[in-house]
């Protein structure tokens, strides 16, 4: 083997090498069922306030984390409204926080599905995506009214997931 194919072997590996390091060490900071929620104060979204999750202890609440332009984003968005709007008498609410978008975007997005839920925005996203282990959008986190995670939805909600796996959790006592 000639020395200019060793280093380009040798090139491969270490890239090959860092590539499994980094999919390997991603899911090791993730968080689970039964753990606090993370926090953290954010801008409202079209708004001059802020707010946290800490906002909603005592009640249930569905963190969406979602961005304009992500397609399934789009497609759950009037599951969430509609669950929202039925829930909400409970004392249960939706909060949408909006990552890796910009406001104008964002806000165009929420009048265009007519989400009454309240919103949230993190500009470029990434201390909220390390916090939760995000791996995509949207993902969706159920926190309990004593702020522990009750639920984990990594992709698209749907009426069934929040009928089968959501509802019964709220009506539960905690």
């Amino acid at each position: 083997m000639s020395a200019r194919t060793f280093v380009v072997v040798i090139g491969v590996l270490a890239v090959i090498g860092l590539l499994g390091y980094g999919l390997l060490s991603k899911g090791g900071d993730t968080i689970a069922v039964g753990d606090r929620a993370p926090d953290k104060e954010l801008s409202e979204l079209g708004g001059d306030g802020s707010g946290e999750i800490a906002d909603y202890r005592g009640s249930w609440v569905l963190v969406n984390f979602w961005a304009s332009w992500c397609a399934p984003c789009r497609s759950e968005a009037p599951a969430l409204e509609s669950f929202q709007r039925q829930r909400s008498p409970e004392g249960f609410t939706v909060l949408g926080i909006n990552l890796d978008d910009t406001s104008d975007d964002a806000i165009a997005f929420v009048r265009r599905y007519g989400l009454t839920y309240p919103q949230l925005r993190d500009g470029d996203g990434s201390d909220r995506r390390d916090a939760y282990g995000m791996t995509g959008f949207p993902e969706s986190f159920l926190v309990d009214p004593a702020g522990k995670l009750a639920g984990i939805r990594r992709g698209p909600v749907d009426e069934s997931y929040l009928a089968e796996e959501v509802a019964p959790l709220i009506k539960s006592p905690t």
